[in-house]
């Protein structure tokens, strides 16, 4: 086996290193100073704009859309370590080259389900990073483990569709920048196949009958740098029936395929931020003393770094095979891998972000470290894209049929 990057994924990446080297890790402490002085908390601080600019100068945008059409014609395999090195600071750096979720996600659906319209009025500003977008699925009143449970209704009237619903923690609403959501709702509640109910829909935010409430604090966050969690109110919203994404009856299918790469993106991008919390824990175990020894010398300490290291490289190594499995069988083929992945990524970095935690003890749940704020992003993975159990009984129900199948 090959374990070396490609001549290009090379270069990228030495680019990337040097951009977050020379403007992104440099740009943290900026932009919570500008944060500060801003009228809304949920306004984009100037320094973000000027990266993205630098980034583009770099040849970084885009990066995620294997599309060489609309973006950087990467296979999976190439982007994964990108996405890891984009993951060292989750607050600006996916942002600066415009691979930030959830406009990735939206991204990649009006790129192989959108029309040529919706790709002109939408896709095209997105990809230019001149606005944001919102992917409106989960709801309070339901179980949106389950996505047949959704309740939001999806009606046509003549030729428009009518909205009516209840969605939070949708991720990036609470942005000005954010223009447009994509909605999941049933147009089809009666229909006996539970997965042919559902529809996806164009929403511009200045729909009438659209209410984006108030942010949902995520273990206290507000996480102003995503755009915020909002709940949202669907009161009668109209829009066109040429805001439909794809076919009636067909949204259970695009947010499949919109989740497979979305899953993958975040396990990228979490190993980068275990990366920082080891890197971070060193650099405090060899700057700090206790009980007359540095705490680099201490045994518990070095047991927490060193398995730090084993889980990092075997998470590595199973993202790596699964971008790869993705490029060469498609997503479906890869299912048991992207369900292991998101099982497994989550669990160990939240283990190795506590103990980097504890290792800076006051310090490591304060605001003068990143520690706190990846651990709570971390955390949240574990539910985002589908609760752990629910991946759980998926991968163990392929496995047990697979068994069953090799006895028979």
């Amino acid at each position: 086996m090959d374990f070396a990057f490609d001549a290009r994924t090379e270069e990228l990446r030495k680019k990337l290193q040097a951009f977050m080297d020379e403007h992104v890790y440099p740009a943290e402490a900026v932009a919570d100073e500008q944060r500060a002085g801003l009228e809304s908390p949920w306004e984009t601080p100037p320094v973000v704009e000027e990266l993205k600019q630098k980034a583009r100068k770099y040849g970084l945008w885009n990066l995620f859309l294997p599309d060489r059409t609309y973006g950087a014609g990467l296979t999976n395999l190439q982007y994964a370590p990108l996405a890891e090195i984009l993951g060292r600071s989750p607050r600006l750096a996916p942002t600066a080259v415009n691979c930030a979720a959830p406009d990735t996600g939206n991204m990649e659906v009006l790129t192989e389900f959108g029309n040529a319209e919706q790709r002109r009025q939408w896709l095209e500003p997105l990809l230019s990073g001149e606005i944001r977008s919102g992917f409106a699925m989960t709801e309070p009143d339901v179980a949106s483990s389950d996505a047949t449970n959704i309740e939001t209704r999806i009606r046509r009237d003549g030729d428009d569709y009518v909205i009516s619903g209840r969605k939070w923690f949708i991720s990036g609403a609470m942005n000005p920048d954010c223009k447009i959501f994509i909605v999941m709702g049933k147009t089809d509640p009666d229909n006996p196949d539970s997965r042919r109910q559902q529809s996806m829909v164009l929403v511009p935010r200045d729909t009438p009958g659209l209410e984006v409430r108030r942010a949902m604090r995520v273990y206290g966050y507000e996480d102003h740098y995503h755009g915020g969690h909002a709940e949202m109110i669907f009161d009668g919203a109209r829009v066109p029936r040429s805001n439909l994404i794809g076919e009636e009856g067909g949204g259970f299918a695009i947010a499949q395929a919109r989740l497979g790469p979305g899953r993958i993106h975040h396990c990228m991008r979490l190993i980068g931020m275990a990366e920082r919390a080891v890197e971070l824990m060193c650099h405090r175990a060899q700057g700090r003393s206790a009980f007359g020894r540095p705490l680099a010398e201490q045994g518990v300490v070095r047991e927490w770094i060193a398995d730090a290291r084993v889980q990092i490289e075997q998470l590595r190594l199973l993202v790596l095979k699964t971008a790869w499995l993705m490029d060469t069988v498609g997503n479906k083929g890869a299912h048991t891998e992207i369900q292991a992945i998101k099982i497994a990524t989550p669990r160990a970095v939240v283990d190795i972000l506590d103990k980097a935690v504890q290792l800076h003890g006051a310090g490591g749940v304060s605001q003068d470290f990143p520690l706190a704020e990846l651990w709570a992003a971390a955390r949240t993975l574990q539910l985002a894209d589908g609760p752990d159990e629910v991946h759980q009984r998926s991968l163990a129900r392929r496995e047990l049929k697979r068994h069953a199948a090799g006895q028979g």
